[in-house]
């Protein structure tokens, strides 16, 4: 056991504090479940994690069941799920996901900050190969056995568990496994009636791919990471900064 490894955060930039950007991407998390799995909660593990990050969120029950039902109406768009790849600068790895109606729209604006702050666009393969696609699940670590949840959920697809902390500097617990293992890991933490914090798929930077680099060159990479980040078809990014 132990503090988990993570990647750095950008602090001294205001990454997803905005709660228009964060109730964005949850409410296309929740729209592309239903399309995939239906609107039904019980049945559709993906949208109950979509709705337990919103709860984590505090996104309002009202625009849950309203982008629930708007997603299970004909005029709601339907949202590709893409992952670009390029290189910040000072050789860093940087994976974009996104979600979007609009390919051209989103590739001209995940474009535009590798060219803007001297980074560039990778071919298929060229980044993604760094990292490992895994599932995470934060929990909150307040009254849990950590080496007997740890011995029961490994027979489940648990790869690694550690301590970690929230937003606000709380205990919590995350847990990682194999991507094809989330669903199977999720039911058995679900099983034993344990509430998660919030659930997500992640890029984890595979063994020996991490970079470290002076405070001054990191910052560079960081506001590019701000930068996509800001842009409202950008889900996620991930790199491979130490």
């Amino acid at each position: 056991m132990g503090r988990i490894f993570e990647t750095r955060k950008a602090t001294m930039f205001a990454r997803w504090n905005k709660m228009a950007k964060v109730f964005t991407r949850i409410t296309k998390d929740i729209v592309i479940a239903v399309k995939s799995g239906g609107p039904t909660i019980e049945s559709n593990p993906a949208l109950r994690r979509a709705v337990q990050n919103a709860r984590a969120a505090n996104m309002p029950k009202t625009n849950v069941d309203a982008a629930i039902k708007r997603a299970s109406g004909q005029d709601q768009a339907d949202y590709q799920i893409l992952l670009y790849e390029g290189f910040a600068p000072h050789g860093v790895g940087i994976l974009v996901e996104a979600a979007t109606d609009n390919v051209t729209r989103t590739v001209a604006n995940v474009r535009f900050p590798f060219t803007k702050l001297g980074g560039s666009m990778g071919t298929a393969g060229s980044v993604s190969r760094l990292f490992e696609h895994m599932g995470a699940i934060r929990l909150d670590a307040e009254g849990v056995n950590q080496e007997e949840l740890e011995l029961e959920l490994i027979d489940h697809g648990l790869e690694e568990m550690g301590e970690t902390t929230g937003e606000k500097g709380e205990k919590q617990l995350l847990l990682r496994c194999k991507f094809a293992d989330f669903g199977k890991l999720m039911s058995a933490i679900e099983a034993k009636g344990i509430a998660t914090v919030s659930t997500q798929s992640e890029y984890i930077p595979l063994p020996g791919t991490l970079k470290e680099l002076p405070e001054e060159q990191a910052t560079e990479v960081l506001k590019l990471v701000d930068m996509l980040e800001q842009d409202d078809d950008v889900q996620h990014v991930f790199h491979n900064l130490a």
